[in-house]
């Protein structure tokens, strides 16, 4: 029995070794190799933006690693308020979030129970939204939502972190209205059945759920009153500007953005989508991220639309939440980054 002992301890010393090389951070040599990190970006359910473009990035990046520095597995989740929490439990190392969520957690205000130490790598697509109702409803303006039924976004997104300041500035709150929650497409379903009768939409423009709305009913887009759209903006760093051109350019023909629009629009940027880290994450290891995703943007773009948002004017926009040191030193070697007004 005794002449086993040494066969096997060299067995078990070997499966030990090959444990060790699958943790997390990878397997390195004597001879100076750098180590693979695997890395989770968390995303979003599927159906939105998030989980399609948080693939996109994380194809690009790793098809891009270099010398196996990292390998990035896109993770569905429930969108902004999980990634953000599992961000600061280090469960993910990168996240799709929208600014507006984000700037709130690193406050700790809007329901967050703590300061979160979230950091943004890129600045993504703007997410233009407003209120939408049946032209037919009664409903002219935000202030005419009182005790009405109102899709604020699917539950648990977190949606009411920037509705909730566009309720206040309008002289309502949360209790004022009638709160149901739902997903885009099936917000639409809910105002043609009558179940519903406005419904908070948004994203990219033209948004496929507006566009779902004008096929299916005559929408009106609830107007913003100006003087307290404007305290938006001023009061919030997340809110900005965003007009709704009444036409664009399809196929080289002038046709209507939505169905119907007769007229620009004078809206919100509610909360920008962008990709975030947490800031304990290494500034080597960001900044060669930041610096991939800029070199390589056109195959972000080729997968998504939302990979043509990476350029000059917007890739470091300033959202109200601090970039990761390692984004911003590359952006300020890169000249595209943008000091503070």
């Amino acid at each position: 029995m005794r002449r086993f002992e040494r066969p096997r301890m060299t067995i078990w010393l070997a499966l030990l070794g090959l444990a060790t090389c699958s943790l997390p951070v990878g397997c390195g040599s004597g001879d100076g190799q750098r180590r693979q990190q695997f890395l989770d970006l968390g995303t979003a359910p599927p159906g939105g933006a998030f989980f399609p473009v948080g693939t996109a990035i994380a194809e690009v990046l790793n098809e891009h690693r270099g010398e196996g520095r990292w390998r990035i597995q896109a993770k569905g989740s429930r969108g902004s308020l999980e990634n953000i929490r599992r961000l600061e439990a280090g469960e993910y190392q990168l996240g799709m979030s929208n600014a507006a969520i984000s700037y709130f957690a690193i406050q700790g205000e809007r329901g967050w129970d703590k300061p979160y130490q979230v950091r943004t790598v890129v600045t993504l697509a703007p997410n233009v939204a407003m209120f939408v109702t049946k032209a037919d409803s009664g409903i002219k303006s935000i202030a005419d939502l009182r005790d009405r039924r109102v899709i604020l976004g699917p539950e648990g997104a977190g949606f009411e972190m920037f509705v909730t300041p566009i309720l206040e500035e309008h002289g309502l709150s949360l209790t004022d209205i009638r709160p149901l929650n739902a997903e885009q497409s099936r917000a639409v379903d809910l105002l043609a059945d009558g179940a519903a009768d406005a419904a908070f939409l948004g994203g990219a423009v033209p948004t496929p759920a507006i566009q779902q709305a004008c096929n299916n009913m005559d929408i009106l887009l609830i107007p913003f009153d100006p003087q307290a759209r404007q305290r938006l903006i001023d009061k919030y760093p997340f809110f900005q500007p965003a007009v709704i051109p009444a036409t664009t350019d399809r196929d080289g023909q002038k046709m209507a953005t939505y169905r119907g629009m007769t007229e620009d629009y004078q809206g919100l940027d509610v909360g920008r989508m962008h990709l975030i880290t947490h800031a304990s994450v290494d500034e080597d290891l960001v900044y060669e991220l930041a610096r991939t995703l800029w070199e390589h943007r056109e195959e972000v773009a080729q997968r998504h639309p939302v990979g043509r948002t990476i350029n000059e004017g917007n890739a470091a926009k300033l959202t109200g939440v601090p970039f990761h040191p390692g984004a911003e030193r590359f952006y300020r070697e890169a000249g595209i980054w943008q000091e503070a007004p």
